[in-house]
């Protein structure tokens, strides 16, 4: 899979989706990183339960479980603003286990009520 520095052919003016997968205790400071950066009008939070092969990376609990509690965080940016985030994450964050990947947006906006 590409890095983030390796995308060609994206504008870096183009809206993009940053998701990012972290684990719970990692929010609270990833929560706090995100809302210190002026270039973010805000984002989104989600728990999910993430699902893998590699059980190494699991507790005997979350073994048994079949499932790892993590949460989703949500970023619409432009692609320079997100790749320049993605970059300061993996300084900054380096050794938490951040997952993360990037999605065009085709089209976004507040849907209101017409008169």
């Amino acid at each position: 899979m590409a890095d983030v520095g390796d995308l060609e052919g994206w504008a870096p003016d183009q809206e993009v989706l940053l998701v990012l997968i972290a684990t719970p205790g990692v929010e609270d400071a990833l929560v706090d990183w995100l809302l210190a950066r002026d270039e973010l009008s805000g984002f989104t939070t989600q728990r999910i339960e993430g699902h893998s092969a590699a059980h190494q990376h699991l507790s005997v609990a979350e073994q048994v479980a079949g499932r790892k509690r993590q949460v989703m965080f949500h970023l619409h940016a432009p692609y320079r603003t997100a790749r320049a985030l993605v970059e300061a994450l993996r300084r900054e964050f380096a050794g938490a286990g951040l997952h993360h990947w990037l999605m065009p947006v085709l089209g976004a906006g507040n849907l209101e009520k017409s008169g």
